[in-house]
């Protein structure tokens, strides 16, 4: 019999076979083989909100590479291009510095929301257990049955039986990473390049036809074989909120105040049925405190209501709580190393958005074309030839027109019209002459400006050489 426990101190009451939880990971067995996991279905208010979030989820990641804003995507991740569109707003190659600061910004803020929340993100919004728990073992449970069912289906000799579920179900489980895979592309190169892909022959692309196979080939291998590993051994998320989790931190916890000593006949209100151990998706028990298995999905919460309702106890034995509210009722998640971390996100993301919105509608870049010096003219001028890059970073086409502004000059410029799209980039070559008194020096600072519509858009400083 377990002895009741001070506040905070669960070890030194718990017996060896209690602890060994800490001598290996949860998913593997005394001699280091995998050891699977057989969940229990879940059911319950907590599940049923999760499943809701996660279906709007899946629709988010469904649905993001078809939706349109004026005629352009909503998201549009083009590496190649070095091309961002993110909720509407466009990122090029040139924009580092603001990408930089929203990769901080999301950095802080998850740092924030784990030392508040922990690991909530885990267990409610991250695809790889939306798409783990929402969509193959809700197929695995919907073919093979719960976890008795399967662990026996698992476990038989192969029949008829088995073979056509095991067949159907890794049919639908390849099925959907390919799917998947497909879904995933169109973030990067959008759903209209994509409908022209899948509408070209193989042999046209067929490299890129191999990578969709190997990328659904890793998806399959994940969600049918190693699962939840990529929650307790692989990601790092897990490890990450060892540090920054608190006292103060809200998460999926035990109520080992009411719960010890536990048993049928005991004190507590744990009748030590492990119903919460057979419904968790890492299999951990909740029991042995904050874990880094823990993805928080509530699973062990409704199921240990239940038992609660029929024992005649009060809900709430597994919940979410901090150590403080647990120990000494503390229910405030404000805490001094919480209002530092949300001043620096709001200062940071404020500098973000202030310099997304004050950044130039186009991006200029003037350089002086490689390997060529400058020419003397019989007009007593002096010319140098640039080249030009002009990103148009707004979605109106607009005309462009480039004139000196520092020095008594004229610009010959490459083809006869200088215009840009929308989204699009200008690319060409002009020269630029300028009389020899302009001249005070070998290397004379230039600076140039790009109209629109006689509007002065940019301006852009180099260097022009001179004898």
């Amino acid at each position: 019999m377990l002895k009741s426990p001070p506040p905070g101190d669960l070890g030194g009451y718990m017996s060896e076979q209690e602890l060994s939880f800490r001598d290996r990971p949860i998913n593997l067995n005394e001699k280091g083989g995998r050891k699977w996991v057989y969940a229990k279905k879940p059911s319950g208010k907590w599940y049923t909100r999760r499943t809701i979030l996660s279906w709007f989820m899946l629709l988010f990641f469904a649905g993001v590479p078809f939706i349109r804003i004026d005629g352009h995507p909503l998201v549009l991740l083009d590496i190649a291009s070095r091309k961002f569109i993110i909720f509407g707003a466009i990122f090029w190659a040139q924009d580092t510095f603001i990408l930089a600061l929203l990769m901080l910004s999301f950095v802080l803020f998850v740092v924030l929301f784990t030392v508040t929340f922990g690991r909530l993100w885990c267990g409610w919004a991250c695809p790889q257990t939306i798409f783990l728990e929402m969509v193959f073992r809700k197929i695995e449970y919907l073919i093979e049955g719960d976890y008795k069912k399967r662990h026996k289906l698992d476990n038989c000799p192969w029949s008829t039986e088995k073979v056509i579920k095991k067949t159907l179900k890794h049919s639908i489980f390849i099925l959907i990473s390919v799917a998947m895979t497909n879904t995933f592309l169109m973030w990067f190169i959008g759903s209209e390049k994509w409908l022209q892909l899948i509408s070209e022959p193989i042999a046209e692309h067929f490299g890129g036809f191999i990578i969709m196979i190997m990328v659904s080939a890793l998806f399959y291998w994940i969600y049918s074989y190693f699962r939840e590993q990529i929650c307790t051994m692989v990601c790092p998320y897990g490890r990450m909120q060892g540090v920054l989790l608190d006292s103060k931190s809200i998460v999926v916890t035990y109520d080992y105040k009411r719960g010890e000593p536990r048993g049928p006949k005991s004190s507590g209100d744990c009748i030590d049925c492990h119903q919460c151990i057979s419904v968790c998706p890492t299999a951990i028990d909740i029991r042995n405190g904050t874990q880094l298995e823990c993805i928080n999905c509530t699973a062990c919460i409704d199921q240990c209501n239940k038992i609660m309702e029929v024992t005649g106890k009060p809900v709430g034995l597994i919940r979410f709580d901090s150590e403080e509210g647990i120990k000494n009722g503390h229910k405030t998640i404000w805490n001094a190393r919480n209002k530092a971390y949300s001043v620096v996100l709001i200062i940071l993301f404020s500098f973000f958005i202030y310099t997304l919105l004050s950044r130039p509608v186009v991006e200029t870049t003037i350089l002086r074309t490689p390997g060529l010096l400058f020419q003397e003219n019989d007009d007593n001028t002096i010319s140098n030839v640039y080249n030009i890059k002009i990103v148009n970073k707004t979605r109106d086409d607009m005309p462009l027109e480039i004139r000196i502004l520092s020095h008594k000059g004229e610009i010959k410029m490459a083809g006869s019209k200088m215009a840009i799209k929308d989204q699009a980039m200008f690319e060409s070559t002009f020269i630029l002459f300028l009389p020899k008194e302009e001249l005070k020096s070998d290397k004379t600072k230039v600076e140039f400006g790009i109209y629109s519509n006689n509007e002065l858009l940019e301006t852009y400083n180099t260097t022009f050489v001179g004898p």
